[in-house]
């Protein structure tokens, strides 16, 4: 009968550190890049039909928030785009926390 041995705490992080510290340099690169693609100007939108998928929204709905100011939005021919980013600023800033 072979006998079974446990490794310690010890030997247990020892094996870990370095995928530890591997993953946090992969976590710092995506940063990086993250900051890098915030600040290089390739913005990205939403449609019409993004909007209505994601949220359920309707074409009128759609154009009421356009008129009132609530949406942002870019025009190019009959094309509306909603950029990404306000989007979910406005997500955010209208966030509802229950207090439980």
């Amino acid at each position: 009968m072979e006998e079974i041995k446990i490794p310690t705490l010890q030997a247990i992080k020892t094996l870990l550190e370095p995928i530890y510290d591997r993953l946090e340099a992969i976590e710092k690169a995506m940063q990086n890049k993250s900051a890098q693609a915030n600040y290089s100007g390739n913005k990205k939108f939403y449609r019409n039909n993004d909007l209505k998928a994601l949220f359920g929204l309707s074409n009128n709905t759609l154009i009421k928030y356009r008129d009132t100011g609530l949406l942002p939005y870019t025009k190019i021919g009959d094309v509306y785009l909603y950029e990404v980013q306000i989007i979910d600023r406005i997500l955010q800033s209208n966030k509802v926390s229950l207090n439980t």
